[in-house]
């Protein structure tokens, strides 16, 4: 399943990029986020790591792992699982500066590996990337100010 999702801020590409790399930070801003278990690569620890992240939706828990790519020149972070209830999911943010502020642009694509639940949990999952959306801009105007 593939969804976009686009939004201008008020805030710069770069204060964006950082925020969204900041992936110790996200159980205490991204809904449903429990924990985040991040290993950093030693040689490129900014740029280059591996981040479980937790999800809790009521009693149902999951975890996956990715590997995360962040690269300051083209002001993108890429992620793609690596384990976890997907056959696959990979996203990528952008950002790019403009005038008076950045617009975002959040791109995923995944599969639940599971046939049984995957027709009843994709769906879910999908409507929740708008709410992790509206919770990284939340987050910015928390951290940079309105």
């Amino acid at each position: 399943m593939q969804r976009s999702f686009t939004r201008t801020v008020p805030y710069s590409a770069d204060q964006m990029l950082a925020l969204v790399a900041d992936v110790e930070s996200y159980p205490r801003f991204i809904p449903h986020c429990e924990s985040m278990d991040v290993v950093r690569d030693s040689t490129t620890p900014e740029t280059r790591f591996a981040a479980r992240m937790k999800i809790r939706f009521g009693p149902i828990s999951q975890a996956y792992t990715s590997r995360i790519e962040v690269n300051q020149q083209a002001m993108t972070l890429d992620a793609v699982a690596v384990d976890g209830p997907f056959s696959h999911l990979h996203s990528i943010w952008r950002f790019a500066q403009q005038r008076q502020g950045a617009i975002i642009r959040f791109d995923i694509d995944f599969r639940i590996a599971n046939p049984l639940i995957r027709s009843v949990a994709e769906p879910a999952f999908a409507a929740k990337q708008e709410e992790i959306m509206d919770a990284f801009v939340a987050e910015a105007e928390r951290r940079y100010g309105a």
